[in-house]
């Protein structure tokens, strides 16, 4: 039917609801196998000092490792202030050698492209995209210093693969992989520095963040010391060796014990489901739903054109209607129809991102409700349609 048929906007609304509505893009939905009464052995109240915190701390680490298949001589450590403080870190601690290049294709990315421009003032050269887009990997030269984010979380758009960066490169790649982590198959052989946080693909609690370091990236720590103060929460090093301790649970500021005790029920509940293929597969069924279901309507598209660069988890949409007079208002009225009846929480596109809506497909989601989902959007898109001509 035709999408500027008035007649849809009498249909009923659909009978099938989501079992869970939860498809916010941070902090994402838990794992199914979620309860509360599972956390019941959390150590509370004990220093994360003491030999039960340190061993939940190390568990966390060695589970890490055994989902995500991390190099064994791969350093993981469990830091503050979630995925931007774990870029943060590596940011400050690592550049400053050489010549850097900093893509961006979407807010975050933008963010990281800020610190090094105006608070490091470093030599960089900067590559844009719009939302949407992707920068030109193949002109990337990886002889530079490289940050870069695997996943937009605020735009759609995922890097295809590692192909553009080479195995003899002479600077670090700096990833920011908080939305690819667990849900894509990153090439650990080309990532120096690569962070993502609890709250993501896993669904875990929020303000922890995980660094991964190769040892390459330990190298530049331990020859190098960058020319600008470093707070306490970014060292990495002391006497120019490398603090081992944080890659073994000795954190450096205190962390939740009961956050601790969810991300390891999460990884847990990961390798149930299969591990790393387990989850990607998930992930790829929920982000397929949507992709067929915008191939059947023409009033809905992907943000991301290119199928190549099309995230699984932070899957953004816009309307493509031209009888929609303001875009942003449409969408925002969509996103509050599906919340207030309760099938679709936290959906609306991020605010600095073109209007539309924003579905997290992460492997925490079931597919059974992101396919009931797609019938209720189809239905308020109808709705406020017919609201905007009354």
């Amino acid at each position: 039917m035709a999408m500027n048929d008035p007649v849809r906007s009498a249909a009923r609304q659909p009978d099938l609801r989501p079992s869970n509505p939860r498809f916010s893009s941070g902090p994402c939905a838990k794992p199914p196998a979620f309860s509360l009464e599972k956390l019941s052995g959390a150590p509370l109240g004990r220093s994360h000092r003491a030999a039960v915190g340190k061993e939940r701390l190390q568990a966390a680490i060695d589970g890490t490792r055994a989902v995500l298949g991390i190099p064994d001589d791969y350093r993981i450590g469990i830091v503050p202030a979630s995925d931007t403080g774990a870029v943060e870190m590596a940011m400050w601690s690592l550049l400053g050698q050489r010549k850097v290049e900093m893509l961006a294709w979407e807010s975050f990315g933008a963010g990281w492209v800020t610190d090094a421009v105006k608070q490091l003032k470093l030599d960089a050269e900067i590559k844009t995209a719009e939302y949407g887009e992707i920068v030109d990997l193949n002109g990337v030269d990886t002889d530079n210093d490289v940050v870069f984010t695997w996943n937009g979380t605020t735009s759609g758009v995922r890097v295809p693969n590692g192909d553009w960066i080479s195995g003899a490169r002479k600077g670090l790649t700096i990833c920011d992989a908080t939305s690819a982590a667990f849900a894509q198959d990153l090439p650990w052989d080309k990532l120096d520095v690569t962070t993502f946080s609890w709250q993501k693909v896993l669904g875990g609690e929020a303000a922890h963040g995980m660094i991964v370091l190769s040892p390459r990236a330990v190298e530049r720590l331990e020859s190098y010391t960058p020319p600008w103060p470093l707070p306490k929460i970014f060292r990495l090093t002391k006497g120019g060796k490398l603090i081992e301790g944080i890659f073994k649970g000795e954190t450096i500021n205190t962390p939740s014990m009961l956050a601790v005790e969810d991300y390891l029920l999460a990884l847990d509940w990961a390798q149930c489901v299969g591990g790393l293929p387990g989850l990607m597969d998930r992930a790829d069924a929920n982000a397929g739903t949507i992709a067929d279901f915008c191939a059947e309507n023409a009033w809905i598209a992907n943000l991301a054109a290119n199928s190549a660069t099309r995230s699984n988890t932070s899957v953004c949409l816009r309307f493509t209607d031209p009888q929609i007079a303001d875009g942003a208002a449409f969408a925002k009225a969509v996103a509050k129809r599906l919340e207030a009846e309760g099938v679709a929480y936290d959906i609306g596109a991020y605010r600095d991102a073109p209007p539309g809506l924003r579905i997290w497909c992460g492997g925490t989601v079931e597919t059974s409700d992101v396919q009931a989902l797609m019938p209720w959007i189809e239905w308020a898109y109808h709705t406020e349609l017919a609201a905007q001509a009354a």
